[in-house]
Formats: structure tokens, sequence, C-alpha cells
């Protein structure tokens, strides 16, 4: 089952992700939310749309922006519209 861990922390771990781009996106109740904090940053996609970025706090450490998603997806991505998938360090098993 695919797990998202970040300086010792499950941050994430469900056996219901999908696949985008070489990613696992998370479903959002899989997410462990006392580490995640909303950040202000956003980017956009092409074909997915905007994506809205959460700040990673574990043990006083701080990932700012270690993990996205797409509050509202473009037709195309819809399959991963809320769905979190991380990056900068955080380490995802399948």
């Amino acid at each position: 089952m695919p797990k998202a861990i970040w300086n010792g922390a499950v941050l994430a771990e469900s056996d219901r992700c999908e696949v985008v781009e070489g990613n696992q996106y998370f479903p959002p109740d899989a997410i462990n939310r006392q580490y995640f904090t909303d950040s202000n940053t956003h980017t956009t996609c092409p074909w997915k749309g905007i994506a809205s970025y959460y700040t990673i706090e574990v043990d006083g450490k701080t990932n700012p922006d270690a993990a996205w998603y797409y509050p509202t997806t473009k037709d195309a991505a819809k399959n991963i519209e809320g769905y979190i998938a991380f990056w900068k360090g955080v380490k995802v098993e399948a």
C-alpha cells in the first residue's frame, strides 16, 4: 500500500491512490492532517488546473509547499480532484 513519509512520520497511506505523471496522488481522507498547513502558493498546470499547496511540519521541522493538490480540476484530471501528491524530499513508497 502506498505511503508518504517525511522526517519519520507517515503523512499519508492508502490503497486508493491515483498515479498521474509518475506521482502518487492520495485521497483526501488518507492524509494525517495534523502535519499539514495551508500554503498561499499556487501554480497552474495546463491540463489539470490550478494547484494549491500544503506546508508539512513534523517534530518542529518544516517542509514548505511539500504537498500539492487540485481543489477543482479541469475535466481531464477529475480522477485526482482533491487528491494530494508530494515532493521536496517526501519519500513515497509503493
